[in-house]
Order: structure tokens, then sequence, then C-alpha cells
């Protein structure tokens, strides 16, 4: 049986709502990865990573917000970069301000929000808390929000980035989401356009107009060198569990 709500007939999919079954909302975006990753990485992450933990807890993936933020320079490479398709804030979360009131009119009661993308959190969080308001004290419905990165344990990344963790925000196109990508679309990755780019190194303050020359030529913040499906794997085991426990402790499932 498929974990995906629009591979469902809409009869299917009200029948799974009323068993209540959660509901799970990847975020995404349209944003450059560097030359060895496809455009679409951060949603096809959330999608993914949705997808095994929607199956460990009889859980229904909905189609992925597939833009974001304006990716910013520090974590994202900055808006310069061609393919970089983005929203103003106050259209994402206008955006998931609709989306939960919908999903809470179908009948969903439990619904999680799977971030991919590390400029949305705070918008995402404004439209959660728009669509709570307007539905009232009494709607009955929990809502989740999360980065899935969040969920790799202390140990993994000590054993992956052996000479020093760089942070998530300089991982973006880097080992951690390829090697998620190797796991979960290795036909989408091109490990011989990795480039060797130093890794950036940005001032602790931001200028605008953006400072383009602050971020490396391919958009990569740190080196995807060393990447591999078996490190994707250790990585998507922490997350997929972490979030299945996760969901379970607080829907009580």
């Amino acid at each position: 049986m498929t974990v995906h709500m629009d591979q469902l007939s809409w009869v299917d999919y009200e029948r799974r709502v009323r068993e209540g079954a959660v509901v799970f909302l990847p975020c995404g975006a349209t944003e450059q990865h560097g030359p060895h990753l496809p455009l679409g990485t951060d949603a096809l992450l959330a999608s993914a990573i949705s997808a095994d933990v929607a199956a460990r807890v009889g859980g229904l993936v909905a189609p992925a917000l597939s833009y974001g933020y304006k990716s910013q320079p520090k974590c994202g490479g900055g808006q310069h970069f061609c393919g970089t398709t983005s929203l103003d804030g106050a259209t994402l979360s206008a955006l998931v301000r609709d989306a939960v009131r919908e999903f809470h009119r179908h009948g969903v009661r439990r619904l999680v929000l799977v971030l991919g993308h590390y400029e949305n959190q705070w918008f995402v969080a404004e439209g959660i808390q728009l669509a709570l308001r307007d539905l009232g004290p009494d709607a009955a419905l929990e809502v989740m929000r999360l980065e899935h990165w969040d969920f790799c344990h202390e140990q993994t990344l000590t054993d992956i980035f052996p000479e020093g963790f760089p942070g998530f925000a300089l991982e973006h196109a880097a080992v951690i989401e390829t090697s998620l990508m190797l796991h979960f679309h290795p036909q989408l990755v091109a490990l011989e356009k990795i480039p060797d780019d130093a890794p950036a190194d940005f001032p602790p303050y931001d200028m605008y107009p953006t400072r383009t020359e602050w971020v490396p030529p391919s958009g990569v913040l740190s080196s995807a060198r060393g990447s591999s499906a078996a490190k994707g794997q250790r990585l998507a085991h922490d997350i997929v569990e972490g979030i299945a426990a996760a969901v379970c402790k607080e829907f009580a499932l």
C-alpha cells in the first residue's frame, strides 16, 4: 500500500484520514546544490525521509512544497545562482497557512512538517501559528515541525567528520546531503562533478546587496569529498528512526 497521498483516490485518502493517519508535509526548495546534485535536493530528501517514517507509523506523505524562502549566502549559497527559485517569506508563510487549514478541513488531526531547506524554518513556523490561530482553540489539530538534520546522532557526525563537523549551515551540498542523495536517489548524483573549491569562510555579519564573492563559485559551502551511500544509509537510519520515535511519542501512537 502506498504512503503517498497523491497516488491515492480521494476515497482511499479520506478513509486513511478517518482512521487517524498522521500526514507528513515535506517542505523543500528549488535551489542550486553545486554541479553534482539536482536543484530539487531539499524536497527530494524531505519527501524520501517522510516516506520512510510514514511507512513505520502508518502515515501518509503529501506532495512536497518545492519552493522555499530565499537562499542565503551562508547556508544556501545565495540567490545569484541560476535555477534557485525562491519565495518571499510572507508568501511561504501564507502557503503553509493555507495548506495546514486544508489538511484540517480534510479531517487530519496530526500533521508533521518535515523541513529540508535551512532557510524555511521561521516562515514555516509562522504559517503554522497563523493557521492554528485561524482555526481556533477547538480545532483538535496538532502540528509538529522539524528539520530532519537535527536527528543526526552526535556519534555518527563524529565518525563521518573525524576532522571536525563544520556545522549544518556549511553542509549545503556537502557530505550529508550528497551521502543522503546517494542513499535515496543515487541516479541523480554526479560524483565526478564534485568541485574542489575551498570551503566558504564567512565573516560574522551579512551585507546587502549580497557579496557574491564570499560564496564559492560552485555554490558548495564545504567539501562533498568522501560522500558515500554507506554514510547516507547511516544518516538516514538516525534521521528516520529519530523522527518516527518523536512522532510516536508526541502523538501517542
